[in-house]
This record gives structure tokens, sequence and C-alpha cells, in this order.
């Protein structure tokens, strides 16, 4: 189950370093090529509370087993894509396999698993968290590097193949113990409210956070999902029947604390590889396969850290263990932000991504083993929908707050370093270099040299922006870096509201009830 868990979110990640290559070979806009990473986030995000509530109805692992092959059905149709259009359903559908597959994992663990064993199989879960979204761009300049971009999808195939067979011959068939109702009307106002959301936090700097169309503007897309999702919120309160979020569960104190946590927590992590992949990459000229290898011992120290820290967490509990990593984090990311310097090296960085990496890994298991400490299984999927949203939601919030900050504070800064760094070149081109050093804020990338330069004046150009494009980015990014460490301060701070850990009595794994079909 954790092989199609990797692969949704490796391919979060994988087609970030194929953009270029998609421009060119799909003869796509920028924007298009946005929209195709965009795309399978979006339909990813809004669905988990109605796929995490799906597997209760009709079972884990049957709904598993369709997301894997929705899953690989899409991937294959985008290896085939021949236009962006093509390219971008393909992709939408990718993100509806990954939405059905997504929650059953947490929801199985739930259910297999009695809460003394639940922190190591929860530690393998945090180790894909934190390994998928590292270890997609050193996949993906491999292959691109090897076999072409078609390939970063292809090979979902086999593997998507495999796995569904595995699913079927070893996962018991689950379900929650009870028939189900769907309440079709909490699935629509769900997944329009979020949509707003999320489609609003994603297009909000495209937009430059004002105008879509017509009367149309990102802030009335906002509110208007937030009022959806109130509604929603309010009926599912009144339902006397069967709500798609049942509100029972938030009456589980850890549950509702670990929801907050992990929306802070995720707010914070976000912007971490966030901008440390932009500064390896724009300020200091490394290639996306360079950058993944750079940090790549973060992930490995993630995933073993993650496997460790699920059997601490069975045996003390999650809630010191995740508030020492959290606190772990923000301490790393100071270090990073000592460290890091317009001319530094990926090995000056090593210190504090080795911190980061064993912080991140006392944060996952944890994090989701006292989240989920005291839900009845009965409510496995919706209670998994519900937490996998929230940090999703989380996530997207982190990385438009902090990308508008980045992107607010690197105007500042880089008008700064440009004026300092003016005097290097002739004076007729000081002014408009000034200039474009801070419209490239906007791209995160430095300005290309004007047209009609002999080529040393041209060459000279390039080394003075690229000086102080380093310089300005460093500066701005240390500002995110501490406003990071702050909110994952603030994190900690909410994991005293957790109740104390008390140690679950042994008790037999409870024997799988058979899926079968749902009864009135």
């Amino acid at each position: 189950m954790c092989i199609g868990f990797f692969m949704s979110l490796l391919d979060g990640s994988i087609i970030n370093v194929a953009v270029p290559t998609l421009i060119h070979s799909l003869n796509a806009s920028y924007d298009q090529v946005l929209w195709v990473i965009d795309g399978y986030l979006l339909v990813f995000s809004v669905l988990l509370i109605s796929t995490g509530r799906l597997g209760d109805i009709f079972g884990y692992r049957r709904l598993y087993v369709i997301g894997i092959l929705t899953f690989t059905i899409a991937s294959a149709l985008c290896g085939l894509a021949g236009s962006p259009a093509w390219l971008l359903a393909a992709r939408a559908l990718q993100g509806l396999g990954g939405a059905l597959l997504f929650p059953q994992v947490i929801s199985s663990i739930l259910t297999i698993f009695p809460p003394r064993l639940r922190g190591r199989a929860f530690g393998l879960f945090g180790a894909i968290v934190g390994f998928a979204p590292i270890v997609g761009p050193v996949v993906g300049g491999f292959l691109l590097a090897h076999l072409g971009w078609r390939w970063i999808f292809f090979l979902n195939v086999p593997i998507g193949i495999v796995t569904a067979v595995l699913a079927l011959t070893c996962v018991p068939p689950l379900r929650s113990g009870r028939a189900h109702r769907l309440d079709l009307v909490g699935v629509a106002l769900a997944t329009a409210g979020l949509s707003g959301i999320v489609f609003g936090l994603i297009e909000g700097e495209r937009y430059d956070w004002g105008t879509v169309t017509g009367p149309i503007s990102i802030a009335s897309v906002i509110v208007a999902g937030v009022v959806l999702l109130a509604v929603f919120v309010g009926r599912q309160h009144r339902q006397r029947g069967e709500p798609l979020m049942p509100l029972a569960l938030f009456g589980t104190r850890n549950f509702a604390v670990g929801n907050g946590v992990g929306f802070v927590f995720q707010l914070g992590m976000i912007g971490i590889m966030f901008v440390l992949v932009l500064y390896l990459q724009t300020a200091r000229g490394y290639s996306a396969w360079e950058t993944g290898l750079a940090v790549l011992p973060n992930a490995v120290l993630t995933a073993v850290g993650s496997a460790y820290a699920g059997r601490l967490s069975d045996r003390f509990g999650g809630k010191y263990l995740l508030m020492a990593g959290m606190t772990l984090l923000a301490v790393g990311l100071l270090v990073l932000l000592c460290m890091a310097g317009p001319t530094s090296s990926a090995w000056s960085l090593l210190p504090g991504l080795l911190l980061i990496g064993i912080a991140s890994g006392a944060t996952f298991a944890p994090l989701q083993q006292v989240t989920t400490d005291g839900v009845d299984p009965r409510l496995a999927g919706a209670a998994s929908g519900v937490s996998s949203t929230t940090r999703q939601i989380g996530g997207v919030l982190g990385t438009a707050v902090l990308g508008a900050l980045l992107s607010a504070r690197l105007s500042s800064t880089l008008r700064d370093a440009a004026e300092k760094h003016a005097g290097r070149l002739p004076e007729e081109l000081r002014a408009r270099f000034i200039g474009d050093s801070a419209a490239a804020a906007q791209n995160y990338s430095p300005p290309a040299p004007p047209g009609g330069l002999n080529p040393a004046t041209a060459g000279l150009y390039e080394r003075v922006t690229a000086d102080t494009f380093a310089t300005g980015f460093v500066d701005a990014m240390q500002t995110v870096l501490v406003a990071c460490a702050v909110v994952l301060l603030a994190a900690v701070a909410l994991c005293f509201l957790f109740s104390p850990h008390r140690k679950p009595a042994a008790e037999p794994a409870r024997q799988p009830q058979a899926e079968t079909a749902p009864q009135d």
C-alpha cells in the first residue's frame, strides 16, 4: 500500500524538473505547464475528505486498487500526451487516482494495527512522506537526462500494475465494520468549497492577488470557498443520518489538536525545501539533478529517523517526540540560515540539512500517531480524509504565503544589492541594471543582459547580475527561514494541548472484516 502512496507523492514533485522540456516538446506556454503541475495538486487536495469516506463505505482495499489502476492508466496517458490540454487532463486524472488511494493507507493502518503497534506502521508512512518529495527531482533529473520526459510517467505503469496485484494478493479486504451512506450534497459542498480555497491559494500570486476575469477576483474565489465550507460544516452538524465528516471526530481531543498542529506544522515545513531548492538552482546555479543530490542526505535521514520515531511513539507516545522534532527543525533552520551565503557550496549546507533530516524523521510518524490516538476505527476513512486535507491546505497556504513573502522581500533586497553592484558596470547600463534586478523577483531568476552588447560587456553584465541575485536572494531567504522557524515553534506550543500519553494495553489484532456490499 505504501508503494502506491509513494508514487502519488513522487509525482507531485518529479514533474517540476521537466518544466523547460515540456515547454519545448509540447509547444506549451509557461502558464500551461504550471497548470499541469497545479492541476494535479488541486484535484488531489479537494477530494481527500470524500475519498476517505468512500473507503469506509466500499472498503479500503477496493478503493486503493481503484485508485492505483486510475493512477496507472493516467500515467500512461500522460506519457502519450501530444498536447498541453491532453497532458493537463491526464494529470487531473492522476490527481483523482492519488486522492482515491491516499487516505486508504492511513485507514488500513488504523483498522489492521492495534494502538500499541500503530507507531511503527506510521513510521514507514512518515518515511515516505519525507523521502518521496525530495527524491522526485533526483529521479526526474536522471530520467530526463537518459530517457526523456515521457518516462517520468511511463515508469509508473509497471510499478502500478505490480502494486495492484500485490494489494489484491496481500492486503486483507477491509471495511470499517458497518454499512454507510454517502452524503452526496456534502461531497458537492466540500469539493466546491475546497476547490475555491485551493485554487485561490495556488493561483493568487500569478494573478497578483487581484482580478481573475471580469468581476471574479482571487479574494472572491477564496471567500466563496470559505462560505461553502462553512455551509458544509453546518450541514454536517445537522445531519441525522450519515455525515460525510462526522463532527464527533473533533470530540476526540487529540484528533482536534492534531489537525491544528498538522496545519501549522505543514505551513512552516513546506517553506524549507521551497526556498532551499530555489536557492540552489537560481542563486547558486545548480541543476535539478545536482540539487536533488545535495538534499538527498536529508531525505535518507528523514526516512531512517521516521522508522525509529514510529517505534518510540509506540513506547512513549508521540507528543514529546513531536515537540522535540519540531524544535530541532527550527534549530536546523537557524543553522542553515547561518551557513547559506551568496557563494556557499552545497557542502557548507550539510550541517543544517542533517539536523533538518533528523528532525523531520522525528515529526511525521509521531504526528500521525498522536492525532489518530483514540479515533474510532469505524471512522478511519473519515479521519484519514480530514487530517490529510487539513495538512494539504496548510501546505498550499504555506507555499502561497511564504512565496509572497519571499517575492516581496526579494524585490527590496535585489534593489539594494543592485545599487551596490551597479558601479561594476558601464554608466549607461546602471539604471537599467537596477530596474531589471528589482523586476527579477517575479521570476526568481537573474535578468538576461540587454541585446546589442559586445561579448565582453555581456559577460560582465551576466556575472554582475548573478552576484547581485545571489546576494539579494540570500537576504530574502533569511527572512523566510526565520518565519518558518517561528511557525514551527508555534506548532510546538500547540502540542501542549495534547492529552498525556497512556500506553495502550496489549490486545490481539482484530480480524479484518471482509468487504461486502453496503446494506441499507
